[in-house]
């Protein structure tokens, strides 16, 4: 596993044992805290406003189809 070197600390990805299984419009009305748990879970940064961590958690959990799907409303 490859680990990233920040302000002289260690961090590493991790990965639970379930993928989350949220859609498109759960995340756009995900709270932040929740939005937060979820990043912090998988051990990726919460740095930033909401709107970017919501994109950024669309960007990496939805599968690509899925973020852009015209028959999904947004």
């Amino acid at each position: 596993m490859e680990s990233q070197k920040t302000n002289g600390s260690v961090s590493f990805f991790k990965m639970p044992l379930h993928y989350p299984r949220y859609t498109k419009k759960d995340y756009q009305d995900m709270p932040e805290w929740k939005v937060n748990r979820l990043l912090a879970e998988y051990g990726l940064s919460t740095k930033g406003d909401l709107a970017h961590k919501r994109e950024f958690a669309m960007g990496a959990f939805l599968w690509p189809e899925l973020r852009h799907d015209p028959n999904i409303s947004s």
